[in-house]
This record gives structure tokens, sequence and C-alpha cells, in this order.
């Protein structure tokens, strides 16, 4: 078992999609065009959430285009919630950025599957992931997520890049905590909960009078159960 946690923070639509949730420019790859479409829902409340869950300790892991997207933005901001941010250790995914410049932060460019399998078995903070939707499909694959701190917005976009693509590894989780914002957010947090479980209705039946004294069996109608 891993020492620290790696925590996916996320915002998502009804309809599964994270990509530019920030602003129009953030990201508009395959011609996105809806970028921005959380701004609306922000309020006090959902604020309050977001710094709960960056008051306490933590690292952060960040594919690229978003390392590029903080990196350009909290230097300059002045306040606590920034001052966090900067001064947590950071470790960018890319195989192509060449640098990194932002306060403590460190290049993961070899085998990154198995550097992050490295860094969740030393001792430190959780590993909280922003953004990051490539470097969250590559998680997902093998396995490495041990929660997801989801704010699930009332919007359907149709198209967009999804937190859970192809591939994505089969697990199950349980809902740890859950909040309702002013504004219509769902807060939802997930545990990872071990594998999934199956199961089948068709193998519920029930027994039934026909007349006479007889009886008959029939699969059980899943309305009905």
């Amino acid at each position: 078992m891993s020492k620290r946690k790696l925590v996916v923070l996320t915002f998502v639509t009804l309809d599964g999609v994270m990509q530019a949730p920030g602003g129009p420019e953030e990201d508009t790859i395959g011609g996105f065009k809806h970028g921005g479409w959380s701004v609306g829902y922000w309020d006090d409340s959902l604020a309050s959430e977001m710094n709960e869950q960056m008051s306490r300790p933590y690292d952060i892991l960040l594919g690229r285009k978003t390392y590029e997207i903080f990196a350009a933005h909290w230097p300059a901001v002045k306040d606590p919630f920034a001052e966090r941010i900067n001064n947590a250790r950071k470790y960018v995914a890319s195989k192509t950025l060449k640098k990194a410049d932002w306060t403590n932060s460190t290049l993961l460019k070899k085998d990154v599957v198995q550097e992050i399998k490295d860094l969740k078995d030393r001792d430190g903070p959780e590993i909280q992931v922003h953004g990051s939707g490539n470097l969250i499909q590559t998680l997902l694959k093998n396995d490495l997520v041990d929660e997801f701190r989801l704010k699930i917005y009332p919007v359907v976009l149709g198209k967009g890049k999804k937190l859970f693509a192809e591939g994505t590894f089969p697990a199950g989780f349980k809902l740890a905590y859950h909040k309702i914002t002013p504004s219509g957010v769902v807060v939802a947090n997930y545990e990872r909960a071990g594998n999934v479980k199956t199961g089948s209705f068709a193998s519920e039946t029930q027994t039934e009078r026909v007349g006479s004294g007889r009886t008959r069996t029939t699969e059980k109608n899943p309305v009905e159960r």
C-alpha cells in the first residue's frame, strides 16, 4: 500500500466534460467553444470548499499544459491561497518541457508511471492533481488514483475532453463527503474502495399462484424490485 494518497480535484459537467472550465482560451483543442463553463456558478460556498480542500499540506502533480497555465498565473497572486500553491512541491509530467522554473518544480520525463508510483511510496503529504486531463487518463489506466474530489456542475456540453475516457481501470469507490452549493454544484469526494462489485437481477425469481393450488416461478421484473 502506498504511503500517501494521490487525489484528483476536478471540475466536471453532468456529461463528464472537464475541458477548459476556467476561460474561453484555456483549452480550445478539438474546436472546443465552451471554455469558462464553470465561472457563472462560482460562489462563496464553492470557494470555501476549495480553500478547505487545499488548506492541508500537499504536493502538486500536473501535466505540461496545466503547469504552464498555473506557472503564468499563481506567482503574481498575493494571498494565502496562492502562497500555499506557490510554496508547494510541484511535479510536472512532460516529455517535451525543457525546464520547470516555477518555485519548487521538478520535471518527470522518463518512465512517468513508475516515477509517480515512487512518489506515492515516499513519505510526504498527499499528492493533488489539478486540471491535467491527459495526465489523468494515464493515472486512470494505471489505477493510481486514490480519491476524487469532484465539483459536478449542472451543465451538459455534448463534446469536449472527458474525465473518464476509454482505458480507465475498473475500480470501486465510496462516497466520503458531499455538499450542494447554492448555485447547484455538487461537491462529492469519492475514496477508492476495492474492486467493482457485480451482480445480476436476472437471478431473482418470484413464485405466484395460478389457480387450483398450482404455482409457477417467473423472473422478477426489475421495476418491481
